[in-house]
C-alpha cells in the first residue's frame, strides 16, 4: 500500500521500476523497528522517512514524509515474510534543495489534502499519480482500523487491511 499504489507487491515493484526509468527518484530511509509476535504472526512497526526529489515551479525540491511502516508478518515454511505493508503518514514538508526562495504552492489544493502527508500527495498529483485520500495518519479513523486489524491478525484472523 502506498499513496500512489495499492496492489500486490511484485506489481508495486513493476511500477516503481518503470518510475525510475521516467525519471522518479524516491528514497526511503528505515529507523527502528518494534515487533510485537504471536505464534506464527507478528506485527511489526518500523520508523521511515520517504524522500522525493522532485522540480517543483522550476525549483528542485525535497518532498519529505516521516512516518511508520506497520507490517503484518507470517512464518511460512520456516520463513518469516511480509503479508500486508501499510505506512502511516506522520508528517511531511517541502524544502527546496539550493535553498533560495521556496516554490509557490496553491494553497488551496493543498489544504485539501490529508495532513500526514499533504505535500507528498500534492507533488504526486503534479506527477500525474492518482493519490489515495485517506490513508492512515498519525491519529483517526483510519490507524485506528489498522491497529485492530493488527490486533485481529495477532488473533488468527486472516482479514487483512483495509477491514471493511
Amino acid at each position: 500500500m502506498a499513496t500512489w499504489f495499492q496492489g500486490p507487491a511484485a506489481d508495486f515493484i513493476e511500477a516503481s521500476r518503470q518510475g525510475f526509468e521516467q525519471g522518479v527518484r524516491i528514497l526511503h530511509f528505515l529507523g527502528g523497528s518494534s515487533v510485537e509476535v504471536t505464534g506464527d504472526r507478528a506485527v511489526a512497526q518500523t520508523k521511515m522517512t520517504i524522500t522525493q526529489r522532485v522540480p517543483i515551479e522550476g525549483v528542485s525540491c525535497d518532498v519529505v514524509c516521516t512516518g511508520r511502516f506497520y507490517d503484518l508478518l507470517e512464518r511460512r515454511g520456516g520463513r518469516w515474510g511480509i503479508v500486508l505493508r501499510q505506512p502511516i503518514y506522520e508528517q511531511d514538508r517541502i524544502q527546496a534543495v539550493a535553498g533560495g526562495p521556496a516554490p509557490v504552492l496553491d494553497r488551496e489544493a493543498l489544504a485539501a489534502l490529508p495532513e500526514g502527508y499533504r505535500h507528498l500527495a500534492y507533488v504526486q498529483r503534479q506527477l500525474g499519480f492518482t493519490v489515495e485520500l485517506d490513508m492512515p495518519q498519525l491519529v483517526g479513523r483510519q490507524v485506528e482500523r489498522l491497529y485492530a486489524a493488527g490486533d485481529r491478525w495477532l488473533a488468527g484472523d486472516d482479514a487483512q487491511w483495509p477491514a471493511s
